[in-house]
């Protein structure tokens, strides 16, 4: 088989490149393993225009965001099922000081409004709210509908490998690599956090952290908008919500922990006035960079081999927008942003 790209992994990275070069007018073929825990496997898909404890603007967000709407909205009709869905997400404000200050921080934002008063009216007998809460306008893109729609599609397609990259088996040449018996101009690495264990890109200073989230039935509850506070509560189906996330920088291992799940119980209780019911725990890895902004580009040495990685925890709003710099970057050698570019780490580079 001989393509233009050969990508490994097809997570939301994988996933998003694959289809941004096919549009294009590339051939690809996706080599993945499958693995149910894998991040974006587990991942509840927010998009949040605002985020973290001092309430910021997403990076680039009023940039990324239309694309992302584009691209998700184009693959639901491709897939024929649902992939992009805009929600409310209804934030919970924990204190007077931290209503201040997320008040201060995103009023005369488009995407910040204060929530009607038969809406806080209607969760006022689920939800404890003594100071309020603020609706900013977000979304969520339904990875368990995206993931497997695509991967199906790759397949009617003969566009994909089941398997792992057996990296001692690469051919690399400047006219490209060759694997078995698939020929590739180029070669990118779109593999999470196994991107560690990477001879040709281990010299980039991945961050690896473990994230656990929760799977509830609130019985009665339903809503259609993401609920936050120190949690955030994401629909999936009738009164079953994903709760999430935590982070651990260290951890002996992959599988899901009493410590987090007391954790994150302890925000449900926090915020719900109901009974709720554990139905499931999971965890994954997912990697980020030290400077929190995708890593992406062909390598110094062997340009043939190329990375799309460290979307971190924004990676269903980062994905489409950063996949079409990558591929302009590829194919026309449109430069990539100084923020996202490898060359960023070239200092670390040994050869």
């Amino acid at each position: 088989m001989k393509v233009d790209f050969l990508i490994i992994g097809q997570g939301i990275a994988g996933t998003v490149l694959s289809y941004t070069l096919m549009q294009a007018g590339q051939s690809v073929l996706v080599m993945d393993e499958y693995k149910p825990n894998s991040a974006s496997r587990i991942a509840a898909g927010v998009i949040n225009p605002v985020s973290g404890r001092r309430f910021t603007v997403a990076w680039q967000y009023d940039e990324i965001y239309p694309v992302a709407v584009q691209v998700y909205s184009a693959l639901e009709q491709l897939l024929g099922v649902p992939v992009f869905k805009p929600r409310d997400i209804y934030n919970v404000l924990p204190s007077e000081q931290l209503k201040e200050a997320f008040m201060e921080r995103t009023t005369g934002l488009s995407y910040m409004e204060d929530p009607p008063a038969e809406k806080v009216s209607a969760y006022s007998q689920w939800l404890d709210q003594p100071y309020g809460a603020a609706i900013v306008k977000g979304a969520t893109v339904l990875l368990h509908n995206l993931l497997p729609a695509w991967r199906n599609y790759l397949k009617h397609h003969n566009s994909l490998r089941e398997g792992s990259l057996d990296l001692s088996r690469l051919e690399i040449s400047p006219a490209g690599v060759k694997y078995a018996d698939i020929s590739a101009r180029y070669l990118v690495f779109c593999e999470g956090a196994a991107i560690v264990n990477n001879p040709w890109f281990n010299y980039i200073p991945f961050l690896l952290n473990k994230g656990e989230v929760l799977h509830v039935r609130i019985p009665g509850f339903s809503t259609p908008d993401i609920v936050k506070r120190s949690v955030s509560l994401v629909p999936q189906r009738e009164d079953t919500y994903w709760v999430g996330a935590t982070f651990a920088w260290e951890y002996p291992d992959e599988a899901p922990t009493m410590e987090k799940r007391e954790i994150l119980e302890k925000g449900l209780v926090q915020l719900l006035k109901v009974p709720y019911q554990v139905l499931d725990q999971l965890a994954a890895v997912r990697p980020s960079g030290t400077d929190r902004r995708p890593i992406m580009g062909l390598h110094p040495k062997y340009p043939a081999l190329g990375i799309f990685n460290g979307l971190g925890t924004k990676g269903t709003s980062l994905a489409p927008a950063m996949a079409a710099e990558f591929v302009a970057h590829v194919l026309r050698n449109e430069p990539l942003q100084a923020d996202t570019d490898i060359k960023r780490f070239f200092n670390r580079y040994k050869g």
